[in-house]
């Protein structure tokens, strides 16, 4: 089907205001993975996920599922132990089933882009609660004022993009 909007990609250039970079991810914390891709899939028809779990920076652990249905990439995140606040508090102590809305994700063009974001994120006094860097991505959250969620800022590696083009398309 065509698209029925005329749509600009979202690119900023390095310099410019980059809280409105091309937004292509929708990101949510669970309690329960797989009944969250359960909900998904019933929910938005999303057909498959692929997942990326492991160890995380400070020795906790991650396991992150994610689809594209349509133009958006959904992520869906399940952290414990050590450098696991940043991205479950919301849901902290919950007994039954909770997926919550965690952050906005938006592409990073390059290394000068990534720059003006940290900078931009500096002068307008948004915290940067955590950063990453890894073979897939250069990574940021931004919190900016006003927001009741995050900003997260991704600059891909050659295997980022990779990793991403290969996400599952329903």
């Amino acid at each position: 089907m065509p698209s029925l909007l005329n749509r600009e990609t979202g690119a900023v250039h390095p310099g410019e205001r980059t809280m409105c970079a091309e937004h292509f991810q929708m990101a949510y914390v669970t309690n329960n993975p797989d009944q969250a891709c359960t909900l998904l899939t019933r929910q938005l028809g999303i057909r498959a996920f692929s997942a990326l779990d492991g160890i995380n920076a400070e020795g906790g652990r991650m396991d992150v599922r994610f689809a594209w249905r349509g133009t958006l990439m959904y992520e869906i995140i399940h952290a414990s132990g050590p450098g696991s606040a940043i991205f479950m508090h919301q849901i902290e102590g919950l007994p039954d089933f909770a997926l919550h809305h965690h952050h906005l994700g938006f592409l990073v063009q390059d290394r000068a882009h990534w720059e003006s974001v940290l900078d931009d994120a500096q002068k307008n006094g948004c915290e940067i609660p955590w950063k990453s860097s890894n073979t897939l991505v250069d990574a940021c959250f931004v919190k900016r004022p006003g927001f009741p969620h995050l900003f997260e800022y991704l600059l891909p590696t050659v295997a980022g993009l990779a990793f991403f083009n290969n996400v599952p398309r329903s």
